[in-house]
């Protein structure tokens, strides 16, 4: 009896409590934002509710029915979406940001956070890579008044403010070339504690932790062990691993095995950058990669992957070239260019379909009919943008592997293609898996301005609203709430952003509204530089960048720094 006494009280005392509650969230409040009568769509994959969300500052302060509140800014989203922002897992943005804030094409997919540094990363920089960047730098004005992370990250707050927050990982591959160059050959034992070094000093100033780039120079040049040692010293920090692993068509399960050892020999969470099984022959295999990476978590190992939802990758013109013509930089890759003798030993490795040694990317994407110029820095090389490397060599009268000679010497290493290699089988299969998140890997543009000069890939446009239109409501390949997931939470505790990628009092106001009827991509590989549509409101730390589907011209957006920061 006096137990069912005491009962009755703890339920009495606890429905009281929910009333209280209940009756402070309908007290008139009023917020630097009010988004009323929206559809919230927290983040943590619940199914949607109906609610109000009130903004107070750079936080959300309460989401509930918040009857008689009122706001400084109000926005009325009945039949809209309201989301926590998303968050690219591989934006590319570190430069681009610095010639145009805006970020438009980003903000415009819902972007409000981007996670970069992909192999080689900002910085650390010395004097020999700061001229290495200098023709990009010059041609879009961009002082490079840089060292250390740290200084990039004050050049963010203080003199280039962005629209979108940045978060970055400290780069292997750049800092390999650091030290290094971009020799292949083993690191000294005193060059992998410089780079050690290296890597500590960057996780102390905001690095997300270590990241790789393996099929390209020079982080192709690094053996697992080196990998290992430097991973170790992220993992110290509470950092994590990402990375573009070694291969990602012949060799891809192997590769995979790679990323495996790495995480559990240095103890540390790693993630497969834009996952895809690469050229015809390996189509198929996405299934057994997704059930590697699941047994590799049945073993205890955290391993998660992400994927832009598009069958066509991108990188540098270059990329097309044996390794071995790569190897030691810019010039001496234009040396060899340059020499008959050496020309044709490329033109017979390029149509080598049992190349080991390198992702022979010329071959597996069909040759010139698979590659196609997507961007150029050269003025008078534009002309051949949106073109195969098959119709340029047509038009400057010469073989297509000619043409990619040609273009790589006149453009100094500057060019980008677009690559047709993956199948939407595979693209459709990953996407609906809970462990792979989204990037577009694509840096922030514009249709006006210096970024608006070149073409560019699509999914740098359109990944997001793609998903969202495209898969979630017309193909129904995933829920509304899964797709928000993948975009939110799971990116922000992928990369330790603890504070973002959820719904909720007390998190920062990284807030996305948009319309499910109408929200789509629109850039095509014809036409790519396109902003996507049905995206209504946008707000960064509390401010509003996307304003009825206008671009504001606001930059509220910080550096957001990993768990190793120290200041």
């Amino acid at each position: 009896m006096r137990q069912a006494r005491w009962a009755i009280v703890v339920v009495a005392v606890a429905a009281l409590f929910v009333a209280i509650r209940s009756a402070a969230q309908r007290q008139p409040n009023r917020f630097d934002v009010l988004i009323k009568n929206g559809r919230i769509v927290d983040g943590t994959g619940a199914p949607w509710f109906r609610a109000d969300l009130g903004i107070a500052g750079d936080r959300i302060a309460a989401v509930g029915l918040l009857d008689g509140a009122s706001g400084v800014i109000t926005v009325d989203a009945t039949n809209l979406v309201v989301a926590p922002g998303f968050i690219d897992l591989l934006g590319q943005s570190e430069f681009n940001i610095l010639v145009d804030g805006r970020a438009a094409s980003k903000i415009l997919q819902g972007v409000t956070t981007e996670v970069t540094g992909e192999g080689s990363s900002i910085a650390p920089v010395n004097d020999r890579l700061i001229q290495e960047a200098k023709a990009q730098a010059e041609y879009f004005g961009v002082a490079q008044n840089w060292r250390t992370l740290a200084d990039y990250f004050r050049r963010l707050e203080t003199q280039s403010r962005p629209a979108i927050n940045m978060a970055t990982f400290i780069g292997a591959g750049g800092v390999r070339n650091y030290v290094i160059g971009k020799d292949d050959r083993p690191a000294t034992r005193s060059e992998i504690e410089q780079m050690k070094q290296l890597v500590a000093t960057a996780m102390e100033q905001g690095a997300l932790g270590l990241s790789t780039s393996l099929q390209y120079v020079p982080d192709r040049f690094a053996s697992t062990d080196e990998i290992i040692e430097l991973a170790k010293v992220a993992a110290r920090y509470g950092g994590v691993y990402f990375t573009h692993q070694r291969s990602e068509s012949g060799r891809i399960f192997e590769s995979v095995d790679e990323v495996i050892a790495i995480s559990r020999q240095a103890g540390i969470p790693a993630e497969i950058w834009h996952l895809k099984t690469a050229y015809k022959s390996n189509w198929g295999k996405m299934p057994e990669l997704l059930r590697r990476i699941e047994g590799a978590r049945a073993s205890g190992v955290d391993l998660t992957a992400n994927q832009y939802p598009y069958n066509r990758a991108s990188n540098g013109l270059d990329a097309c070239l044996p390794l071995w013509v790569r190897e030691g930089g810019l010039e001496k890759m234009l040396a060899r260019l340059r020499d008959p003798a050496q020309r044709e030993r490329i033109r017979k490795d390029m149509d080598d379909a049992n190349a080991t040694t390198w992702e022979n990317q010329w071959y597996g994407s069909g040759g010139g009919d698979g590659v196609m110029l997507s961007s150029v820095l050269n003025p008078e090389l534009r002309k051949y943008e949106g073109m195969t490397l098959t119709q340029i060599g047509s038009a400057m009268g010469k073989d297509p592997r000619d043409a990619v000679m040609d273009l790589v010497i006149a453009d100094r290493g500057e060019s980008s293609v677009i690559i047709a290699i993956m199948n939407e089988e595979d693209v459709r299969t990953a996407l609906q898996h809970p462990l792979v998140g989204v990037g577009t890997d694509s840096g922030a543009k514009a249709e006006d301005g210096k970024l608006s000069e070149s073409k560019s890939h699509p999914r740098g446009w359109g990944s997001f609203p793609r998903i969202l239109g495209k898969y979630v409501r017309d193909e129904h390949l995933l829920t509304l709430e899964e797709a928000i997931r993948k975009f939110t939470s799971k990116a922000a505790s992928r990369v330790h952003l603890i504070d973002r990628g959820i719904l909720r009092p007390g998190m920062m106001a990284d807030v996305t509204v948009f319309d499910p009827a109408t929200i789509r991509d629109v850039a095509t590989f014809d036409d790519p530089n396109r902003y996507s549509i049905g995206i209504k409101h946008v707000f960064v730390n509390g401010k509003p960048v996307v304003a009825n589907g206008a671009i504001t011209g606001q930059k509220p957006g910080r550096p957001l720094r990993g768990p190793g920061y120290r200041l």
